[in-house]
């Protein structure tokens, strides 16, 4: 196999890195932006302001936003298509050991592209936007290959082993689906074949190899990881030896942090290049392989003419031109965009909220976990309330108690004395046996002589008598409303609360978010799961004057992600590693780290 790929390599390979370039360029610095701008352009038509998980169902069930978003994941479909057709068309012809202008591969690939409004092709939009970045087999286009579940799906779902079961079925029956049509893409753009036909010759073609193809890809991947991840280590090895000849290791400034990661950045870009092309070369190998074992014709290339190579020579030129000067060209973009922060903040006015209190540790919503949080350092403690049936407003996350409490009764039906007999400690732990439902008086009179802030979300039922009115009143009771914020995933309950008491912080709770959601005025902040936060939400609401909190952010390198987005509050239910990576965030964490230990090698 080796042997064939150096010959592929042979002819054409420098178009296949030039366009790659060119191609990873122009998606990061004009189309990921351009079809953002479609999105945004879809939401004004529709007269969306702002999408959060309120609206977001009614949002995507306007038949304008369908016909809409169906057009616009055409176009993604026919863009991403048609990045994967100049490079097998290219590999084509270089297995046939021709050389062939770019201009004709990209010519040839867009006009098959095209043919994806032919309904025996829609198909491949199910292939393009689905499969190929669900299995991140490294051959998708930067436009998909960034999908990525919500961490808090992830983690109900890692939670319900019912689900978690068909989680893993979904994965493997769209492995088992992409390995049949692994080869359908060759059919479509080098024979002419519909998209319905390029399946079925696929699944032929790929039976009984399915399992040693996806290992030789995987297997393909994983070398070029490894490879890339060895060159940057030898980078940063580079630059703390630069750093030990000037002697200037204690002054590690912002300067060298900042080269590090633009040559890693371009470590990564160039990787990204040869990442596709070797990936798809690997795949046209196998292709080839498997047509001559089944004795099925390899039909040459005949609708692209091969040129003379001598007759490149002004071409390979502008090439090496474009390629030194767009990578110039793109770090200049990213430094006046502020994607590289030649200041260094040591110090960051970042707080941490134990999630439900210190809930990993103790049972949650309990005066255990809340003095556990205290324990561990946490800035904020997050608490959810309800009313129960004589109109007392417990601490309670779940409206019914089967979980915590092993009792099938919901808050609504029981009164404060029934609901203070229950034990929510045990399902814990029985160290926690006979722990009992806090009231919010109870835990506001705790945090004011503890100095503790309140995170206090409303989880309505439907059923209360003056909800917000009695929150509030206890609140302003204890005068304890610069030391909290009331917080619900309902907006209209914020509104209601304003009317009560528009003194009082008020926090929007939202799974998703996009737009401008500062029009949302009943809120003073926003608090937003993590995987929906981006720069561009963040500078909007810092903008308008207000914070930004993330939930509910657990892993180290999610957290590392919403200190680098600069967020202002992190949610978690693991307040120690949150404020460990807090104070020893400075701008560029990895690196730093990296490079500390590189050094003390030295």
């Amino acid at each position: 196999m080796l042997k064939k790929i150096k010959n592929i390599f042979h002819y054409n390979f420098k178009n296949m890195l030039f366009f790659e370039l060119v191609f990873k360029l122009a998606t990061l610095i004009i189309f990921s932006p351009l079809f953002l701008k479609l999105f945004n352009l879809i939401m004004n038509v529709t007269n969306y302001h702002y999408l959060t998980k309120e609206n977001f169902l009614s949002f995507l069930l306007n038949p304008i936003t369908l016909i809409m978003l169906f057009i616009l994941f055409v176009f993604i479909t026919i863009y991403s298509l048609f990045d994967i057709g100049v490079i097998i068309t290219l590999i084509d012809s270089s297995y046939h050991e021709k050389n062939i202008k770019l201009m004709d591969a990209v010519k040839w690939s867009l006009k098959q592209s095209l043919k994806v409004f032919q309904p025996q092709n829609i198909l491949i939009i199910f292939l393009v936007i689905f499969l190929i970045p669900f299995l991140h087999i490294g051959i998708g286009t930067n436009l998909i290959t960034s999908i990525k579940i919500p961490e808090f799906i992830m983690d109900f779902i890692k939670a319900n082993y019912s689900l978690l079961i068909f989680y893993v079925f979904i994965i493997v029956a769209l492995m088992i689906v992409l390995l049949k049509w692994l080869y359908s893409f060759h059919y479509y753009f080098l024979e002419q074949c519909s998209f319905k036909e390029a399946i079925k010759k696929s699944k032929n073609l790929s039976q009984g190899k399915h399992i040693r193809d996806l290992l030789t890809i995987g297997l393909t991947q994983f070398s070029l990881m490894v490879i890339y991840l060895l060159f940057v280590v030898i980078e940063i090895i580079i630059m703390v030896l630069i750093n030990k000849i000037f002697n200037q290791v204690d002054l590690l400034n912002s300067f060298l942090i900042t080269i590090t990661w633009v040559v890693i950045m371009l470590s990564f870009l160039i990787f990204a290049i040869l990442s596709s092309v070797i990936s798809y070369t690997i795949l046209s190998v196998l292709f080839y392989q498997h047509k001559g074992n089944i004795e099925e014709s390899i039909k040459p290339n005949t609708f692209i003419e091969a040129v003379d190579k001598k007759k490149k020579g002004k071409l390979i030129k502008v090439m090496i031109m474009v390629l030194i000067l767009i990578p110039l060209t793109y770090v200049t973009h990213l430094i006046i965009e502020g994607k590289f922060n030649l200041n260094i903040e040591y110090i960051r006015a970042m707080e941490v909220t134990a999630h439900r209190g210190a809930s990993v540790i103790y049972p949650e919503n309990t005066m255990a976990s809340f003095k556990g949080a205290k324990q561990l350092g946490s800035d904020w403690i997050e608490l959810d309330v309800q009313q129960t049936k004589d109109n007392y407003i417990i601490v309670s996350h779940d409206t019914n108690f089967n979980r915590t409490a092993n009792v099938n009764l919901n808050t609504w039906d029981m009164t404060l004395d029934e609901v203070q007999k229950l034990d929510v400690g045990s399902f814990k732990s029985t160290k926690f046996k006979g722990e009992k439902v806090p009231l919010l008086e109870e835990v506001i009179k705790w945090a004011k002589d503890n100095d503790m802030k309140l995170n206090i979300e409303l989880k309505p039922t439907g059923r209360e008598i003056d909800f917000e009115k009695q929150v509030a009143s206890l609140i302003t009771k204890y005068n304890f409303a610069s030391n909290c914020v009331v917080t619900s995933q309902v907006y209209d309950v914020l509104e209601a609360f304003k009317k009560v008491n528009s003194n009082i912080t008020t926090v929007y709770v939202t799974a998703f978010a996009y737009g401008d959601v500062t029009k949302l005025t009943a809120a003073n902040y926003f608090s937003v799961e993590a995987t929906s936060i981006t720069k561009s939400m963040v500078s909007s609401i810092h903008n308008a004057g207000k914070q930004i909190y993330a939930w509910t952010v657990n892993t180290k390198e999610s957290i590392n992600k919403m200190i680098d987005l600069n967020v202002d509050n992190i949610i978690t239910d693991n307040p120690t590693l949150a404020k460990k990576l807090i104070y020893s965030s400075k701008s560029s964490n990895i690196i730093i780290e990296i490079i500390k230990g590189v050094d003390k090698l030295f």
